[in-house]
């Protein structure tokens, strides 16, 4: 008798443990879906937006589209990332999506404007204008990016690239100071429980030598640094780019949305980089800590 209540508790437990796989297996690929078709709304963005604005190969945006959903898909479907970073750290990469994606509809609407005005329009253009100038002085990252023209390019073109630029910029700059303070405040990623280094950070190796610690540091630093200069680099890289291989038209609206939101995501992404990864570090060093107290406490 004894034994056959434990055959049917042991039946249970493997029936139990099927059914929660089973529900993590679909709420992965549930989750993988809804991420891709995100990635997909993001890149087709400028396309809806612009409709009957310009003329473009939609089947080259489609492509893409979905090349960028389905590699999405395929990295929050399986256990472990290769590439995509603070996967289960949330709301990291959240956060730099809705960044994103608010620089690349703002800088679309924008666009929109110059062709088909409406309320919603003028007033992003209305605001892209003011931060434009307003950043717009010498050496700055927004005066750099008008220098990357061509000199022969319209005041018209110089006005618009201004305008974006200022846009892109604000948004990427507001956007890292609320991610300082998530993490400063809110504590990200002490709330998302256990933090595991290696499904998080899947182009860090821990066992590549040395203090695990010291290299997380050191990493921080340099993303942080370059992230504060790209703004500044890659006008400059541009530019000297342009003059050997031709110059950077930017009179087609996807081309001027595209090159300004890469050109103010891409250093705010790597700074928010090098502060997690800095977080990372401070969480690590408290645990050595504690744990160092405690032994210090037994031994004593």
């Amino acid at each position: 008798m004894t034994s056959g209540l434990k055959l049917e508790q042991a039946v249970g437990i493997v029936s139990t443990a099927s059914k929660l796989k089973g529900n993590n297996v679909v709420t992965n690929i549930i989750g993988a879906i809804l991420r891709s078709i995100l990635v997909w709304i993001l890149v087709i963005t400028p396309s809806v937006i612009l409709t009957g604005v310009v003329v473009e190969n939609s089947m080259m945006v489609v492509l893409i589209a979905f090349l960028a959903a389905l590699f999405t898909f395929v990295e929050y479907f399986f256990k472990y990332p290769s590439i995509i970073e603070f996967r289960f750290a949330a709301p990291f990469n959240r956060h730099r999506y809705i960044t994103i994606l608010a620089i690349v509809t703002s800088l679309s609407l924008m666009c929109k404007g110059v062709f088909e005005p409406t309320n919603l329009t003028l007033t992003v253009k209305h605001w892209g204008d003011v931060l434009g100038n307003a950043i717009d002085v010498p050496y700055s990252p927004v005066r750099l990016i008008i220098l990357m023209l061509d000199a022969n390019a319209s005041i018209e073109l110089v006005e618009i690239v201004r305008t974006a630029a200022g846009l892109a910029y604000a948004i990427s700059l507001l956007s890292l100071v609320i991610f300082v303070l998530l993490v400063r405040i809110a504590k990200w990623p002490s709330k998302s429980g256990a933090f595991n280094v290696w499904v998080n950070l899947p182009l860090f190796d821990p066992t590549g030598g040395g203090d695990v610690l010291v290299r997380l540091k050191r990493d921080s630093s340099i993303n942080i640094i370059f992230g504060f200069l790209l703004p500044f680099l890659i006008p400059a890289v541009v530019k000297t780019a342009t003059d050997l291989v031709g110059n950077l038209t930017m009179d087609d609206p996807q081309t001027l949305i595209w090159t300004i939101s890469a050109w103010a995501f891409l250093p705010a992404s790597m700074i928010m980089r090098g502060i997690a990864m800095g977080r990372v570090a401070e969480m690590i060093e408290e645990k050595r800590r504690r744990a160092y107290a405690q032994s210090d406490a037994q031994t004593a």
